[in-house]
């Protein structure tokens, strides 16, 4: 995860602080992860069920892309130089707005909307998350993410 000086990433609210590298979605990931879940609708592990059903293919769970977002801070999400732990803290809200069909690249673009002291020690951070699909218009998911970092 990239560092800086509380200072700095504060001046950075409201902006675009990072984006990821890209994250191929596999059809071996899509189903070690229905293995995982025991979420196997055809969706996910059935190609040709999938693509009669309007998909074209299978499709990443939502969940799996969500799951992906703590991979994609470690390239993009700004901690202070101070962090001493960092915690995954929840998420307000989550809107999954396209699928991401097999064989498809992801990456999030993090825009930092707040930086609060919770106590003594304790920061909540919050980002929005953007997952863009390569090559399409909509995004596969938005979400607003929080997290507490120790100091």
């Amino acid at each position: 995860m990239p560092v800086a000086a509380l200072d700095d990433i504060r001046a950075k609210v409201g902006q675009q602080v990072g984006t990821s590298d890209w994250i191929e979605v596999t059809q071996d990931r899509i189903s070690a992860f229905a293995d995982a879940t025991e979420d196997h609708q055809f969706i996910h592990v059935d190609p040709v069920a999938a693509a009669a059903a309007g998909f074209g293919g299978t499709i990443a769970h939502g969940f799996l892309n969500l799951s992906l977002l703590s991979r994609m801070a470690a390239d993009a999400m700004l901690v202070p130089d101070t962090t001493r732990m960092a915690l995954n803290y929840g998420l307000d809200r989550v809107r999954f707005i396209a699928p991401v069909k097999a064989g498809k690249r992801v990456r999030g673009h993090f825009t930092l909307d707040g930086v609060d002291e919770k106590a003594p020690g304790q920061l909540l951070i919050r980002q929005t998350v953007t997952v863009e699909i390569e090559g399409e218009e909509k995004p596969a998911l938005t979400a607003q993410w929080l997290g507490l970092i120790f100091t």
